[in-house]
């Protein structure tokens, strides 16, 4: 009996030796666990190489937008470009048109005349045309002054022509005198007149042009007679007043 249990202690302690033995030349020999901890880090990777396949549309959108986003804001800039210029254009416009609007002639309709009586040299009447239009206008010959219903105009004294046309600026005015009668009383057909009609000249100076202007004349009248002259324009009122 006591042999029998020692050999059977034997067989049972060979068993043992025998599967230890095998575990461990399969755990070193084929490297299996080694392995198996290799196939299980696999398994990540191909897990991000999935996710990151999944993941490329949106990468290829953001560059998409990102390529898009110059264009977009060049197009802005373009629009911008195109709206300053525009606005400079219609201001610049603007003012280059009423800077360089052209000149007119003056006559009653962008004028004021005034008339006044005036005592040093007696028996004149002084003629005050007055810019009152927004650009330069020509004052061309002589006025034409009609007083009541005369059915002519007086002449011109040649010698009082300008060397150059009188000009106004907005504002600036212009002078003319009327030699309404002798001083001696050597004329005819004198009489007191109590209203005026001045006419003006176009530059070919024949016939009138424009509107005319009716100044208002002293409550009394003014007296005239067959000597009835006028000046020409004179750009000073002192060149206008010397006949």
């Amino acid at each position: 009996m006591s042999n029998l249990r020692t050999s059977r202690t034997r067989l049972v302690a060979a068993a043992a030796g025998t599967v230890l033995a095998a575990l461990a030349l399969t755990a070193c020999g084929d490297g299996t666990g080694t392995q198996d901890e290799g196939a299980a880090t696999k398994s990540p990777s191909a897990s991000a190489s999935t996710d990151a396949g999944a993941k490329a549309p949106e990468s290829a959108s953001l560059t998409d937008s990102t390529a898009a986003a110059p264009a977009t804001a060049s197009g802005a800039e373009q629009a911008a470009s195109k709206t300053s210029t525009a606005a400079r254009t219609s201001s610049t416009g603007s003012s280059t048109g009423s800077s360089a609007a052209a000149p007119g002639t003056c006559e009653g309709s962008n004028t004021k005349t005034v008339a006044a009586p005036l005592t040093r040299p007696v028996n004149h009447l002084l003629l005050t045309v007055t810019n009152t239009g927004s650009r330069t206008c020509f004052l061309y010959g002589y006025p034409a002054v009609r007083f009541d219903g005369a059915q002519s105009v007086p002449p011109v004294i040649e010698d009082s022509q300008p060397q150059a046309v009188v000009t106004l600026e907005p504002g600036q005015s212009g002078y003319a005198s009327v030699n309404l009668s002798a001083t001696d009383g050597s004329a005819a057909h004198g009489r007191t007149a109590k209203s005026l009609t001045v006419y003006f000249q176009g530059r070919s100076l024949s016939g009138s042009v424009g509107r005319s202007a009716t100044p208002a004349l002293p409550a009394k009248g003014v007296y005239v007679d067959d000597s009835l002259k006028v000046t020409y324009w004179q750009q000073d009122m002192d060149d206008a007043v010397s006949w």
